[in-house]
Parts: C-alpha cells; sequence; structure tokens
C-alpha cells in the first residue's frame, strides 16, 4: 500500500489513517483532462480519500453500507460498533443476534457481518498476501465470502488497499453523480460510465471519490 504519513492525533486504540501518496499526481492529471474533474476538485481543499488501515472493519463498514446511504451507513455504523468493546472478528462473534439487528442491520447483513468475521478468526482470509496481488485477484477472493460481491470488493480496493484505479460500476452513487455531472441528470448505462471514465485512468479511484463528495459533502469512508 502506497501512503503518506498518518495523521498525528489518533488515539492509540485506534486504527492509523492513511492517505495515498499518488493523490496530487492524480488531481493535476483529471484536472487536465476532465472538465468536470477540474470544476470538482478545488471545492474540497486537501481532503483525500483514506484508509483506516484494517481489513476487516473496512469490509464490515462495506457490507453495512450496502444498498443505503452514505449518511444512513454512517448512523448504522455508529450504533453497531458501540456493541462490542472493541472491534475484532472475534468480538463480532460473540454479539447477540438481536443486538446487531437493533443496531439498524437486517437480518442478511448480521449473517454477512457473522460470515466474514468467520473468516477471520479461523484463517481462511490471507490478508497479507493482498498487497502483492492484483486487482482483479483480490476481487475473486473475495466474493468467495458470502456477503460480499464486486460492489464490496471494489471498495476494498479503494478504502484498505487505495488501489488507484478502480471503477465500481456497480456503485449506484457513481452512477448518480455521473448522470448529474455529464448528462444533465439524464439516466446512463454502465457502458456510458466507462466511456466517462477513460478520461480517468488510469486514476479512476480518485475521481469516482470526487463524484461521491460531488453528492455528499460527507466524505465517503470504509
Amino acid at each position: 500500500m502506497s501512503t503518506k504519513t498518518p495523521r498525528s492525533g489518533v488515539p492509540g486504540d485506534m486504527p492509523r489513517v492513511l492517505m495515498p501518496d499518488y493523490w496530487a499526481a492524480a488531481c493535476k492529471h483529471l484536472s487536465k483532462k476532465d472538465r468536470v474533474m477540474r470544476r470538482l476538485i478545488p471545492q474540497f481543499g486537501d481532503a483525500c480519500l483514506q484508509s483506516r488501515g484494517d481489513a476487516f472493519t473496512t469490509l464490515a463498514r462495506s457490507i453495512v453500507g450496502q444498498q443505503i446511504s452514505v449518511k444512513a451507513a454512517q448512523s448504522v455504523w455508529d450504533r453497531f460498533i458501540k456493541l462490542p468493546h472493541k472491534l475484532t472478528p472475534a468480538n463480532v462473534l460473540k454479539l447477540k443476534v438481536n443486538d446487531m439487528r437493533a443496531a439498524g442491520l437486517s437480518a442478511r447483513k448480521v449473517e454477512y457481518l457473522v460470515d466474514l468475521a468467520l473468516h477471520f478468526d479461523n484463517g481462511t482470509v490471507h490478508v497479507d498476501s493482498w498487497k502483492d496481488m492484483d486487482d482483479d485477484a483480490i476481487a475473486a477472493e473475495l466474493v468467495a465470502i458470502r456477503g460480499i460481491g464486486r460492489w464490496t470488493a471494489d471498495m476494498f480496493l479503494i478504502f484498505y488497499l487505495m488501489r488507484p484505479n478502480i471503477l465500481p460500476l456497480d456503485d449506484l452513487g457513481l452512477l448518480n453523480g455521473i448522470s448529474k455531472n455529464y448528462f444533465s441528470g439524464d439516466p446512463v448505462s454502465r457502458s456510458d460510465a466507462r466511456e466517462v471514465a477513460t478520461a480517468w485512468a488510469p486514476y479512476c479511484s480518485v475521481a469516482t471519490w470526487y463524484i461521491w463528495r460531488s453528492l455528499d459533502p460527507l466524505p465517503v469512508a470504509y
């Protein structure tokens, strides 16, 4: 993972916050190649993609965020993380289903989070190998876990590994943002999105992040 120096002032029991070292170069490239990015990027100052550097937390947040808004996902997440003393796979496996449901999780998301915790707790995922694998290979390993589809895998590639060139075509926010910013609100297809993103490569992750911000000032995080 290529990163900038973690921000200071993070409590010792919290994961470090990491930032990609390619961000400035990506913004320069996107501003040069794409008129919408040229307009959007200055609106958000020095803010950029951040990773908490914890694979389990990132995947769990992605599962919680499936098919709901950023604001709703944050609300559910805030309630969920108060349940265990510390968010670890072993501690999640000790939680009561009723307590997880009361935090706002659907029955299916509870099942997915438990299965994710089992995979981490019994060592069937090999986190240390992911940094040396290509994007598609990592996605293939992740989607073998119950409840993790390509969307969640893409969120992991963006927010944990901070891969620079991920285009999450299954993300409704991305498609809505492209519709709003490039097509005057008209519906767009995945093919339309791919065409727009040709100008973004090799920094599709960065452009996607700015598209999300154009819809919701609250930074997307997993």
